[in-house]
């Protein structure tokens, strides 16, 4: 019997492997990823130092003890050089694979700014588990108590590592093109919120600017910014966010956009081939808008409906509307972004409450369709999940 493959060992392919599992204790299931195969959590990446952690103990599972777990055929380092959907065939490094359906689950990959100068080269991004092994090896390379770290980009990523490095004794600068942290998905209250607790951390802030250029300066860096300033580091991070990773869809001739173009059943162009989690662009409302959603929420929602579709009973993915927690322990925030089409004509409301700031979005025909709060918990959550899509 010719197996369902998945390409990718990430969170998105682990959850649909075990949601088909679930559904068929028989199918043949293969994965195919180009590293070890080991599970962690992709989100705990940027708050593990604070915790102590090496890379090795973020990993819950091998790859072997997951392949045992789900029943499945793991192939690690191995590389995926083309997908023939005529033939429905994988060319891998390990050899030629036949497939009944295939998912894509490749993930994303950090965007790379274009800088001058002469240690571009040593700006890191932390994507993966071995992104974060050498990151946190650059740190402690004698286990020195703290070292300067300059954080390109004070969005979700940014901040939280930001947070994280400054309560494990790092001195942070954190440098991004807006007048405050997080300003792409927040409102301005929160915004301004976050901003006070992060100074309050002792995290430096250059806002409204970007580093131009990144030279050698000694054993250090020498991060020069567009406004003429100067920052001096020992580990410079890239958090300026991620792009689907579109090379093998490309290659396979699968629509693209921002993401692998899929259907509301998760179906790419070419039949029988699927995509999710980051790398997938789905759509998003009824009005037939798409989007990348590199979130955790929507990739459990879609690898559940996915696998039903795989398993025999086709499945639309019913995406529903969850917050996001910000893992910034100085200022603990929930964000529901209000969707990118309505945020030119919509505006912000800011209720404080108590030491709480609640502010909801409402569109250009007064429904609320976003909110943030902070300090945030669950019940105040709750309450604002359930007064979306309502008048103001």
């Amino acid at each position: 019997m010719k197996p369902i493959i998945i390409i990718g060992a990430g969170m998105a392919a682990y959850t649909l492997a075990r949601e088909v599992r679930k559904l068929d204790k028989t199918a043949a299931l293969l994965i195919i990823t180009a590293d070890d195969g080991g599970f962690y959590s992709k989100p705990m990446l940027s708050n593990a130092f604070a915790q102590k952690k090496l890379a090795a103990q973020l990993i819950s599972q091998s790859a072997l003890q997951m392949a045992e777990q789900i029943g499945a055929d793991i192939k690690t380092r191995t590389r995926v050089d083309g997908i023939d959907t005529a033939r429905k065939v994988v060319n891998t490094s390990s050899g030629a694979f036949e497939y009944r359906q295939l998912v894509l689950a490749v993930g994303a990959q950090p965007i790379r700014l274009d800088l001058a100068g002469d240690a571009s080269d040593r700006v890191l991004s932390v994507n993966h588990i071995d992104d974060y092994a050498t990151f946190r090896a650059k740190l402690l390379p004698d286990l020195q108590a703290s070292a300067r770290v300059a954080i390109l980009g004070a969005g979700l990523i940014g901040c939280e590592f930001a947070d994280d490095l400054a309560a494990h004794g790092h001195v942070v600068t954190l440098i991004d093109p807006n007048p405050s942290p997080l300003a792409a998905l927040a409102a301005p209250a929160l915004c301004q919120g976050l901003q006070t607790a992060l100074t309050g951390r002792g995290i430096s802030l250059q806002l409204g600017t970007t580093a131009a250029r990144i030279d050698h300066a000694g054993n250090a860096i020498n991060i020069t910014l567009a406004n003429g300033a100067a920052v001096v580091a020992d580990v410079v991070l890239s958090a300026v966010g991620l792009r689907p990773d579109l090379a093998l869809a490309q290659a396979a001739q699968l629509a693209t956009g921002r993401g692998i173009m899929v259907d509301s059943h998760g179906r790419t162009s070419a039949a029988d081939v699927y995509a999710l989690g980051d790398c997938a662009e789905y759509r998003v409302d009824r009005e037939g808008r798409t989007s990348p959603l590199p979130y955790i929420a929507p990739i459990l929602t879609a690898a559940r409906a996915i696998a039903k579709s795989l398993t025999g009973e086709d499945t639309e993915i019913d995406l529903k509307h969850a917050p996001v927690i910000v893992k910034t322990p100085s200022y603990p925030l929930a964000l529901m972004a209000p969707p990118p089409h309505t945020v030119a004509t919509g505006r912000w409301e800011t209720e404080l409450d108590g030491a709480t700031t609640i502010c909801r979005f409402f569109d250009a025909q007064g429904v609320m369709v976003g909110f943030g709060v902070a300090p945030q918990e669950a019940k105040i959550r709750q309450a604002l999940m359930a007064a979306l899509g309502t008048a103001a």
